[in-house]
Formats: C-alpha cells, structure tokens, sequence
C-alpha cells in the first residue's frame, strides 16, 4: 500500500515535487520561503525520513506507479525532478490528466527530453546543463559590465580639464542621452574637474530629433570642416559614443587618438588598444542602455533631464522596444521610467512633420518597386537625409514587404538606408558586404545604412540625375548578394 499523508492534511496544495534529489531538495528549500504547502514524493525511504525530521511533508511513492496521485491534494503547481528520463516522463502525462489546471515544470535529462516533456503537457521544460550554463554566461556578463563601470569612473577620476564627446555624424537621440550620461559620470568622478563638452558634425533633421534636442535644452556644439582643428586641440580627452572608432562615420581623423569608446555596433578588427577605455556591446540594443546600467553600477544620482534623454535614447534606438531588443534593454528602461518626465517625453513623440519631410516620404511611396518581398525606393534629392531612414521604417510596413531599401542623394553622400524582418538574411552584413569599399556601411540584422561619399561628383549640379547614374550598379551588387534573379535586378 502506498504512503500516505498525515490525517487532517489539507485537499489542497500550492507545490507538489515529485523526485528530491539533489536539485529535487535545492528546490523544496527555495519552495518553503515562500509556503510551507510543500509536499515531497520520492521512491527512497531514507531520504523520504531525513526530509520528514527536518519537517517537511515527505511520502515515499514511485513516481512511476499507476497509484502515485491515490489520495494526494490538488496542488497548484507540480514539479518533477527525477534522475530517469522515461519516469518524469510517465508523471508529467499522469499530472496533467488527474489536475489539468495544475502548473507543471520538469526537468529534462537531455535535449530531445524538452519536447518530448512539452508534447506530454509540462508547462515548462527545463534542461538543468543548459540553464547553469546560461546563468553562468548572465553573472560573467553582469560581472564584466560591473568592472568595465568602475574602470570608467576610475580613469574619469583622473581627468582634468575638458573632455570633447564626439557623436556620429547626423546624431540621434542614443548618441545625444549617451553623451548626457558620459557627461554626467565625468562630473561626478572628477569632482567637478574635468568639464565636457558635446560635438557632432551633419544635422539633426528628424523632427523627433529636433524637438528631443529643443525640449531638453541639450547643450550640442556643430563642428565644422574650418573649427574641427581648433576645437579638437582645445580637448584634453576625446570619447565617442554610440560609434565605433575615429573616422567611422563621425568627423575625426582616421589616425585621430581617443580615450574612450562606447558602443553597440559591431566593430571590424581594429587595434584599439591604445584607447584607455573600451566597451563595444553588439548585443545590446541602444548605447543608452549601456550608459544607464554605469549609472546604475556606481550608484549615480540621475537627474530628470538625463533619464528623460536615456529613456528616450532606448526607445528610438529598438523602435519603441520591437526592434534589436534585449531583456536588459528593457531592465534598464524599467529604471528610468520613474524617473523621467512624461509629459515631456509625449511632447517629443508627438512633434509635427515638415513640409519637405512629407513631400519626401510621399515621393517614396510613389518611387517604390518591389520583386519578391524586397522594396526599393528612390527618395531623391534632400536636405534632411533622415528622411530616408523613416521612409524605410514606413515602407517595410507594407503586407508582402521583408525588406526595404530607401536611398537618396544630398550635397555630399548617397544615404542608404535598410529595414528587414527576413530572419534569414542579416542585412547589416549585406550592407557592409555591398557597400563597404565604396563608402561606410553597416549595422544589425534589421537595420542598417551605408554613405557613399561624392567626392567625383561634387561639382555636379543636378544631383536627381546623378542619383539615377549612380545608384543602379550600387543596387545591382546588393541585388547579387541576396540572391534576386537577373530578370528581378532588372527591375530595381
């Protein structure tokens, strides 16, 4: 006759683990923090009395016999955590059918075990080996990060004088709430001695992007081809955020020294290990987040304005938290949100749109051609080359579209700019792959963007008409890449 329970036990239950071995045990002792409506099944008799004189609710049954639920509680939530593989099996089907409501997490004995434990109904699946090893990946990261926080503060701490942040060229709100957030540690590590100072070449064309830098009353200062020199000599240290090394697509000089980079793009081989400080994240969503979790390390106050601009920085950079994402995007702007200003962060949502960025877009609409899922546009001739970009994120909207490709001419560069939901296909690697002897290019597996420069061309007066000479043996090599057919190239 099986075990059984105490008389006057409960016909309910908030756990119930089947198995207690050493996982099984490690489990019943996190349970009993939070309830003492545990019940423990196991077949071994010694382990079953050792659990009972530490006062748990322990009976001996093989999780395997036909009789293993005969006279138990209903539990909320069961765990099965045995050693065979065919056992927790045979329990999960036996559990869902006698309490189909019932919560079930199991532990797989190796991989093809998760299916089969999800196939015979258990909620969650878990496969022990790989849930150490991704937690022992998340603290060695979280551990890095840590110390890359405190090697920051500590060469910052040092610093007298001024220090020139250097943005992208053509900023966006992730390089500008990065600058803030540098700019910020800076003052706090020195002590008030090293002064910063923001600087970008380009514009600030999106009109997101103008009321972000306008409400916030962001200090920038513009450089010029004729001040780069004298402002860059009058800098004792020089970081660049949210971009990569000196002369990728920012306007210092490719041989220029810098002291810090911070980043989350994926760099090429380059020897940066004569830059004092270095953290480039690939992985990470937005630069922004890598600066607030610094903030967060070294326990740095953060004032309204900054969160405001962190926050904001997050949110353009994964498009509103559905693009490049990851948890800890989403950990670190869970931080900053109560500590922002709403009411002005829906002013810089909500800004109105110019006449030539409507004009713009609507010549794009227009202009489009599509074979096979892949959209390419032609945007023309413009002053605010972040048009092109938010024509892209407008037409890959479209139902049948996987990739879009928006391009456009200005004074100085052809912008190109890529969206892509094809899980298949990185288009930041398409891009470099594309465009990089001729110009910069890349960026992630759903966005990118290259710059071809025109040098040869700048004297040229109709730059509409240049575009069309240009751009067709540029589509064509990108066309190549993913694969469209002759006839579809053709088309472009």
């Amino acid at each position: 006759m099986p075990d059984s329970l105490p008389n006057g036990t409960s016909d309910k239950v908030k756990y119930m683990v089947l198995g207690c071995g050493s996982i099984g045990y490690n489990v019943v002792e996190e349970l009993v923090h939070d309830t003492d409506h545990v019940i423990v099944i196991d077949s071994d008799e010694k382990r079953v009395d050792d659990l009972r004189d530490q006062n748990y609710e322990a009976i001996v049954r093989d999780i395997t016999d036909l009789k293993l639920l005969e006279g138990l509680p209903v539990p909320e939530v069961v765990f099965v955590l045995s050693s065979d593989k065919n056992a927790n099996l045979e329990a999960v089907k036996r559990v869902k059918e006698k309490y189909p409501s019932a919560y079930v997490i199991a532990r797989a004995i190796d991989r093809l075990s998760l299916s089969l434990l999800e196939q015979a109904g258990a909620d969650i699946a878990l496969y022990p080996q790989e849930v150490f090893a991704k937690t022992a990946v998340h603290h060695i990261r979280r551990l890095h990060s840590s110390r890359l926080a405190r090697k920051l503060y500590h060469f910052l701490s040092n610093c007298e004088g001024t220090m020139g942040i250097i943005l992208h060229t053509n900023p966006d709100p992730d390089a500008i709430s990065s600058a803030m957030a540098l700019c910020a540690i800076g003052k706090e590590a020195s002590g008030g001695k090293l002064e910063s100072k923001i600087f970008y070449d380009g514009k600030i064309g999106h009109q997101e992007n103008r009321a972000f830098v306008t409400l916030l009353d962001i200090q920038l200062q513009k450089v010029t081809e004729d001040t780069s020199e004298e402002i860059l000599e009058g800098c004792n240290y020089l970081a660049l955020v949210d971009s990569s090394y000196p002369g990728s697509n920012n306007f210092l000089p490719n041989d220029k020294k810098v002291d810090i980079i911070i980043d989350h793009h994926k760099t090429p081989d380059d020897d940066l290990r004569s830059v004092h400080f270095v953290d480039i994240r690939p992985g990470v969503g937005a630069t922004a987040s890598i600066m607030t979790q610094y903030l967060q390390e070294l326990d740095i106050s953060v004032d309204q304005k900054v969160a405001t601009a962190l926050l904001y920085g997050i949110r353009a950079d994964t498009k509103d938290f559905s693009r490049s994402l990851t948890p800890q995007d989403l950990n670190y702007a869970a931080f900053l949100l109560p500590l922002t200003d709403g009411e002005l962060l829906d002013k810089i949502t909500s800004p109105s749109m110019s006449i030539e960025t409507m004009d713009a877009i609507g010549y794009a609409i227009k202009n489009r051609k599509v074979q096979n899922g892949y959209l390419f546009t032609n945007v023309g001739y413009v002053k605010n080359r972040d048009v092109i970009p938010q024509a892209a994120d407008l037409l890959i909207q479209l139902e049948g579209i996987n990739t879009a490709v928006a391009y456009g001419i200005g004074e100085d560069y052809i912008t190109i700019s890529a969206r892509n939901k094809d899980i298949r296909m990185h288009v930041g690697n398409v891009m470099k792959e594309a465009f990089e002897g001729i110009g910069e290019a890349g960026g992630h597996a759903n966005m990118a963007a290259a710059r071809i420069p025109l040098h040869s061309f700048i004297l040229v007066k109709n730059k509409e008409e240049l575009l069309s000479l240009v751009i067709d043996p540029l589509l064509k090599r990108f066309a190549e890449i993913v694969g469209l057919g002759k006839e579809e190239q053709n088309e472009v």
